[in-house]
């Protein structure tokens, strides 16, 4: 009985992995690019982005150092007018593992980065903590810090993705998903860029590892 049990939630997990990997399939297909030509009341700030870095800390109730990773933005308003600024950002592995930004990361981690890049960033946010809005000009310039917590260790390419910084936005239809009267569950996609980079080094040897830049694109997300 036992074993009968445990092989019904192995069917189970992998029947939801193979949904997983089916939707996103259908996603990245059927999703509408972003706009080469912006129509009007499209925005989308100026971005210049550092490639991850990585940072091991010794956190207060920890017996061993934890590994995070983040990136810099520094973000400048030419759009002629104030915006809003509500990002949403996640780390996808190849394994389909998305990690939001800041989660299970401590205050700490922020305050020794900041620390770190005091010489080239000295007015450095955490983009938790930033305002939600980017003031328009070149004096406003914001730098915001992004962390993750350490990914799988098998992961073998990682995809990092930032949204808030267009309000570029569509509604498409869901691949499955149906409201109560049949009709496909409306998506709401936004502007995002993503980052890509190869993880290489062998797994069992983590500090080890070395990101290589795949490129950059902006996708509707």
């Amino acid at each position: 009985m036992r074993f009968g049990a445990e092989w019904d939630i192995v069917k189970k997990i992998a029947f939801v992995s193979l949904v997983i990997v089916a939707l996103s399939s259908c996603l990245s297909v059927g999703a509408p690019e972003p706009a080469v030509v912006q129509g009007p009341g499209q925005w989308t700030v100026d971005v210049v982005f550092e490639h991850p870095h990585e940072i091991m800390l010794l956190l207060a109730g920890d017996k061993e150092p934890r590994r995070f990773w983040y990136t810099i933005l520094t973000l400048t308003n030419q759009t002629g007018q104030d915006v809003d600024f509500y990002p949403k950002c996640e780390l996808m592995t190849d394994t389909f593992e998305i990690t939001p930004a800041g989660k299970g990361v401590p205050e700490a981690v922020f305050e020794n980065i900041k620390r770190r890049h005091q010489g080239s960033h000295p007015f450095l946010e955490s983009v938790d903590e930033t305002s939600n809005k980017i003031l328009q000009g070149q004096d406003n310039t914001k730098d915001v810090a992004i962390i993750w917590p350490d990914f799988a260790p098998k992961a073998k390419n990682i995809r990092l993705y930032v949204a808030g910084l267009s309000n570029e936005t569509v509604v498409i239809d869901h691949p499955v998903a149906k409201d109560e009267g049949g009709e496909p569950v409306k998506i709401y996609l936004r502007k995002t860029l993503e980052l890509g980079y190869a993880v290489s080094g062998d797994p069992a040897l983590r500090s080890e590892a070395d990101l290589s830049y795949r490129g950059k694109r902006w996708v509707m997300r």
